[in-house]
């Protein structure tokens, strides 16, 4: 089967092919990629001279290992199939279907003989014992739904038609999503395939590793955080908000529900930082969806609000990349992104749909970006305006950036 290759994270997990000190640990939001990756590793690593033999791979969410729940039992898969001598390169697709597997990954790190390859689908798989035995001894790589780039590589790929129009290409994958899979469906099936995704995740990664009550409340929370991306969010005006529509809720319950949806790599938390006093601001953040694809699934309106929909890209987009990113305030102004990489190399980033209406919508895109004083990049990005010139500001528009991989 010839699979798309998705060279951003190639290059990020190539180095540690044979490194059989350091177990590799990729995740993501359920259906983002994950065991395509996998695959892909292990064809590179056969087209590198290592043979069929020295490969074990195991996806557990398969039939014939269905049955593989406990510690034990995964062992003796794992040493039936170890019969070739030198590396031994392990694979084993969403491993937190088995209790306790992590005495089992660490006796196979600790023999030296094995490279570890492991896929979760949600942040439980770091969050127990993994993180805290072999702390030091495993990389996680975070994989998200597909990049505009990696959107227009996969539609050549499949041999689907992609259209000259650049910005009306950038449209449909604000609309369509970047779930890989989603790219073989066409029209409404394309939301019925997300809306799908969506039950799975609540029954395969909610569901069975947490208690829920009230599943209509926790779809009620749900669609509440989803259907307002983008927007600043405290505990207290969600709870007011439910209220008023007659979904009364606990705080600690919300503030676990949305937990959970963090930990299930649906929504992403965006913290507020105020640069004059170099602080986090606690109580209010934005969330922003693993794909845009979820909010469209969910809803009969499919009309964009370019606001939030170019702010959610510019953030999966940012994180894929190995951004750190807040939410900055200076004084009563607010800037979009802060983008860090390190404690040295940031970045400020403005998102509009246009800076054309007026000279005040172009001067409330510039202002906080003008009242920053160190010199640091910043940029202001568009959906497809004319490149404007500014104080050493950089315009650019959305699309051929991300098209073109270009970093901040």
């Amino acid at each position: 089967m010839k699979l798309y290759r998705r060279e951003d994270y190639l290059q990020k997990i190539r180095g540690f092919y044979h490194d059989t000190g350091i177990i590799k640990v990729i995740t993501g939001v359920r259906r983002c990629g994950k065991s395509c990756l996998m695959e892909t590793i292990s064809l590179e690593l056969k087209e590198k001279g290592v043979r069929d033999e020295n490969i074990i791979y195991l996806n557990l969410d398969k039939r014939g290992f269905r049955k593989i729940k406990t510690a034990d039992q995964l062992d003796a898969l794992i040493e039936e199939r170890s019969v070739a001598e030198g590396t031994k390169y392990l694979f084993i697709d969403e491993i937190q279907n088995v209790k306790d597997f992590e005495e089992v990954i660490n006796g196979y790190r600790e023999e030296e003989e094995y490279s570890i390859f492991i896929t979760g689908s949600n942040s439980y798989l770091l969050s127990g014992e993994l993180s805290t035995k072999l702390t030091g001894r495993y990389l996680e790589f975070e994989v998200f739904t597909l990049s505009f780039s990696e959107y227009l590589g996969m539609k050549t790929f499949l041999k689907k038609t992609v259209s000259p129009d650049l910005t009306a290409e950038f449209d449909l994958y604000l609309t369509e999503g970047g779930f890989p899979k989603a790219l073989s469906y066409e029209g409404a099936d394309k939301q019925a395939y997300i809306r799908g995704v969506i039950k799975e995740i609540f029954e395969k990664d909610i569901r069975k590793r947490v208690k829920i009550r009230k599943v209509s409340v926790f779809e009620t929370v749900q669609r509440y955080i989803i259907n307002n991306f983008g927007a600043t969010m405290s505990l207290t005006n969600i709870l007011e908000d439910l209220k008023k529509n007659g979904c009364p809720i606990r705080r600690e319950t919300l503030n676990r529900y949305i937990h959970i949806l963090e930990e299930a790599k649906i929504i992403y938390p965006c913290e507020r930082f105020d640069l004059k006093s170099r602080k986090s601001i606690s109580g209010e953040q934005k969330y922003y969806l693993a794909d845009l694809g979820f909010y469209f699934a969910l809803n009969t309106d499919k009309r964009i609000n370019y606001g939030p929909a170019l702010e959610n890209i510019v953030y999966t987009y940012a994180r894929s990349k190995g951004y750190n990113i807040s939410v900055g305030r200076i004084g009563k102004l607010e800037c979009d992104f802060i983008l860090g990489r390190s404690n040295t190399d940031y970045s400020y980033v403005q998102v509009a749909m246009t800076i054309m209406n007026s000279i005040e919508t172009e001067d409330r895109e510039y202002r906080p970006l003008e009242s920053i004083k160190d010199n640091y990049p910043k940029y202001v990005i568009t959906r497809n305006d004319l490149i404007q010139h500014r104080n050493g500001i950089v315009h650019v528009n959305i699309a051929p950036f991300m098209k073109d991989n270009q970093l901040f």
